[in-house]
């Protein structure tokens, strides 16, 4: 089914005409529950990877042998839908009350030690031919494949995640891999993907303001400000009026410039650390942004995003539809070499 974006509340441009020459573009993916196959491009879903490869593997030193069982944090989740189509104040049986303290154990899987492979999970995968804001693969590869470790022990903190980014041509897959590794255990539940479908729908978008010129940035700032002061003085006078007829307030980071949600290409958002240089580990070349994976599709703060097909649900089935949660609710931007796709990739948790 098609999403469509409504249009922004105000035309930026028309208020800083100089915002035109940092005009860009993002797809927005809307993956949305359904079941997919392996020629779709997809979150979740099974992926086009050919049987006589071999899938990828977490090798890096780190416990694995504690956490949830991925069949656990299915049923988990098919109870919890079963609960809300039944109405978002609909109270739990003592049946699934039950049933659900037994599946949020946790397992032990004692014949694993910290250096055994543990299969990566299938986050998502795209083709070129649906997402215009896909890059060029190496050669002419035209699918981007992404797997993650199902533990957050990685890195320098040991609370950082192990992210395999594959590229391949769609055409060269015969065989395709039926049954997929899965790991025994999971470290966290945020990590299962649901399959989605995807709905990609390519929009404009501009920079993060703290990445634009630092005059342009300023007046932005204190444009908003002057709007916000606006807004309280209307509250002010109209506080008897209803939810639903005040108007809310608009701001540049989180209505005018860089959508919410899972999306491709565009410009990542720097809203919980100050901006920092991306570059190629390999090159040195500035990074761009090839992939976006965010914990809801629209929240309180950008409900000005939610597509027209999705609006007037309550509570609504589609704002997090992924089961996917980075962080503490945060995104995941991916970054890629514009010189190189196959250097080493970078990433940021916002």
């Amino acid at each position: 089914m098609t999403r469509t974006t409504p249009p922004r509340p105000l035309d930026i441009e028309a208020i800083f005409p100089e915002l035109a020459d940092y005009r860009g573009t993002t797809t927005r993916l809307h993956p949305r529950p359904g079941a997919p196959d392996a020629s779709a491009s997809s979150v979740g879903g099974p992926l086009l990877w050919p049987a006589d490869e071999p899938w990828p593997v977490c090798t890096a030193p780190h416990g694995r042998g504690f956490g949830r069982r991925l069949a656990d944090v299915n049923r988990e989740r098919e109870i919890t839908a079963a609960r809300s189509a039944r109405g978002h104040r609909s109270p739990l049986t003592e049946e699934e009350r039950r049933l659900l303290d037994e599946l949020r154990r946790e397992h032990r899987a004692p014949q694993e030690s910290a250096n055994d492979p543990v299969p990566m999970l299938a986050l998502a995968q795209v083709y070129r031919r649906d997402v215009p804001d896909l890059p060029v693969g190496p050669g002419d590869c035209d699918l981007l494949q992404v797997f993650w470790c199902p533990f957050d022990r990685h890195g320098p903190t040991g609370y950082g995640m192990e992210l395999d980014l594959r590229w391949r041509r769609s055409w060269e897959a015969a065989e395709v891999l039926v049954a997929p590794p899965q790991p025994q255990l999971v470290g966290f539940e945020g990590y299962v993907p649901e399959p989605c479908g995807l709905h990609p729908e390519q929009v404009v978008t501009y920079p993060f303001a703290g990445l634009l010129p630092e005059d342009l940035c300023a007046r932005i700032d204190a444009w908003e400000d002057a709007l916000m002061g606006e807004n309280l003085g209307e509250e002010d006078e109209e506080a008897e009026e209803s939810d639903e007829e005040r108007a809310e307030p608009v701001g540049y980071q989180y209505d005018l410039s860089i959508p919410p949600g899972w999306r491709v290409g565009g410009f990542a958002s720097w809203h919980t650390t100050d901006p920092y240089p991306m570059d190629c580990p390999a090159c040195a070349t500035p990074m761009e942004l090839l992939l976006t994976v965010d914990s809801s599709e629209w929240d309180g703060g950008s409900g000005s995003w939610t597509p027209a097909e999705d609006r007037g649900l309550t509570p609504h089935p589609f704002a997090k539809p992924t089961g996917v949660t980075v962080g503490r609710w945060g995104e995941l931007n991916i970054f890629a070499c514009p010189t190189d796709p196959e250097h080493p990739h970078c990433s940021s948790i916002q």
